[in-house]
């Protein structure tokens, strides 16, 4: 099974409507990150896609991890970020995260990109256009939470 197909039945273990958001919300990150690298961890809590450079944890500068209700779209490495409509959750120094009620026209919301953009602008903006990106399936938990 190709990692594309993999991905498409991680997505298929959630509701329709789980698996259709998460979808748009993924198809918006691919163009915010061309030629990203997309990590794939079918984890016990939740499936988790991170947008890097390279192949290794250490190189993810955004993911989207998905739960049974909702996703939420992380940030690495790139914080403090100017959050005046304190739009970022959790407390954290180096990860904070977005819920994406509505996939990706919540990641169109003007408050929303403008954090991407900060969060690019302090990567030194690592995806370029023109690149190929790909998806590398790194791990499936044998046991995992139910997806609906």
């Amino acid at each position: 099974m190709t990692p594309k197909a993999q991905l498409d039945a991680f997505l298929d273990k959630f509701t329709p409507e789980m698996a259709k958001s998460t979808r748009g919300a993924l198809a918006a990150m691919r163009k915010i990150c061309p030629g990203a690298i997309e990590l794939v961890y079918d984890n016990y809590n939740a499936l988790a896609i991170g947008f890097a450079t390279g192949e290794r944890v250490r190189d993810v500068w955004f993911s989207i991890a998905v739960y049974p209700k909702w996703a939420s779209l992380f940030f690495f490495k790139t914080l403090p970020l100017k959050d005046p409509q304190k739009l970022l959750k959790g407390s954290g120094k180096t990860t904070r995260h977005i819920v994406l009620k509505d996939g990706a026209k919540t990641l169109a919301e003007p408050g929303v990109r403008v954090l991407i953009d900060q969060a690019l602008e302090k990567a030194g903006h690592p995806f370029k256009r023109g690149l190929k990106g790909r998806i590398v399936v790194k791990s499936i938990s044998a046991k995992q939470r139910p997806r609906r």
